[in-house]
């Protein structure tokens, strides 16, 4: 699909330029994307991945998903963050007009875990909009952070006091007696006893199976290859009961972004607080190498309130094609939702459309 000079085509992910995906955070790049390719697909759903050239150079890629649902964002239950991915000098609108051309035989298409304030949606979805597509934005998930740049004391100091005094004395006890151990994996002949060790606790802790069981080992895999990767377990006489994963890397501002991906610990070990004791260390090694951000993921679980002070929403589009019978359904659909939330007077649940 041409659009002035701005040419769009699907593609098999090995046809994106390198270049076009050097230096994108993680989930941007061409590692998680064969994870998610390879390991995390949605049911009864094939990629469909846009690469956008001007001439011969490469200025974009969005890479969606055909499924049930129409398309959608190659989103999974591991994404942190979504976006379409356009070079420095790419002109947002008209990469936005030549995407809304690409996929003009839709009526709909859902992006999820996105960014509001990202700086290019405004010239991105004015481009979707000449091509006669109609947006239509969703709350989707809260996102809980906190900026620390002053290492773990100030830090530890942050938190409310009952966690403080768990942390102090647990954390020493755990460090100072012979019955807990910590390990960390970083490196890709790390990874093995690693995810055994997640895998064992997993299947002890709260949480119901994984969606896609075969995530985690791709995942572990290329986040270690590509040097982001920090994992640690607790250990209780030699038996894990705790285990998480993180990546770390540059963020787009400067400093440094700590990402917790998956954490787990064994119901049966709760009285040593074993899920609080890892997450203590981990934080403190993770601030002793550098992080001045850290970023717990997807959700507004409790817990994260006590390690992080400040939320953001993230979001979702519905992008409609309002002279198609099914957009035209779809836009009603948000409309009359944000109507009944207002005079009803009832906010937003995470995940709900509005």
């Amino acid at each position: 699909m041409t659009c002035g000079r701005v040419t769009v085509g699907a593609v098999p992910l090995a046809a994106v330029p390198a270049a076009l995906l050097d230096g994108q955070p993680f989930q941007f790049s061409a590692p998680w994307w064969r994870c998610v390719l390879a390991a995390a697909l949605p049911d009864g759903a094939s990629p469909h991945l846009l690469l956008a050239c001007e001439g011969e150079r490469p200025v974009g890629f969005l890479p969606l998903c055909r499924g049930p649902a129409g398309l959608t964002g190659l989103v999974t239950p591991y994404t942190c963050l979504f976006q379409p991915v356009a070079a420095p000098e790419a002109d947002l609108a008209a990469l936005g007009r030549a995407f809304g051309r690409a996929c003009a035989d839709g009526a709909v298409m859902q992006l999820d875990a996105l960014d509001p304030d990202w700086p290019g949606w405004e010239g991105l979805l004015g481009g979707f909009a000449a091509a006669v597509w109609r947006a239509s934005w969703f709350d989707s998930f809260g996102n809980w952070h906190e900026a620390v740049s002053q290492g773990w004391p100030a830090y530890l100091a942050g938190r409310p006091g009952a966690l403080r005094e768990t942390i102090r004395r647990k954390l020493a006890r755990a460090e100072n007696g012979t019955d807990q151990s910590f390990t960390l994996a970083r490196r890709p002949d790390e990874i093995g006893e690693a995810l055994a060790a997640y895998s064992s606790v997993y299947r002890r802790s709260w949480k119901p199976p994984e969606p896609h069981p075969d995530f985690n080992a791709a995942f572990l895999a290329a986040a270690a290859e590509a040097g982001v990767l920090r994992m640690g377990v607790l250990r209780h006489h030699g038996e894990p009961v705790a285990a998480q994963y993180w990546t770390v890397e540059d963020g787009p501002g400067g400093g440094r972004i700590a990402t917790i991906l998956k954490l787990a610990h064994d119901e049966a070990a709760k009285s040593l607080s074993p899920g609080t004791v890892l997450t203590a260390w981990m934080i403190r090694l993770l601030l002793a190498e550098g992080v001045t951000s850290l970023d717990f993921g997807r959700g507004d679980d409790p817990y994260k309130r006590l390690w992080a002070g400040a939320r953001r929403q993230r979001k979702g589009l519905i992008l409609a094609r309002p002279w198609h019978p099914r957009g035209a359904a779809a836009l009603a659909r948000q409309a009359a939702g944000r109507l009944r939330r207002r005079f009803s007077g009832a906010g937003t649940r995470d995940g709900e459309l509005r």
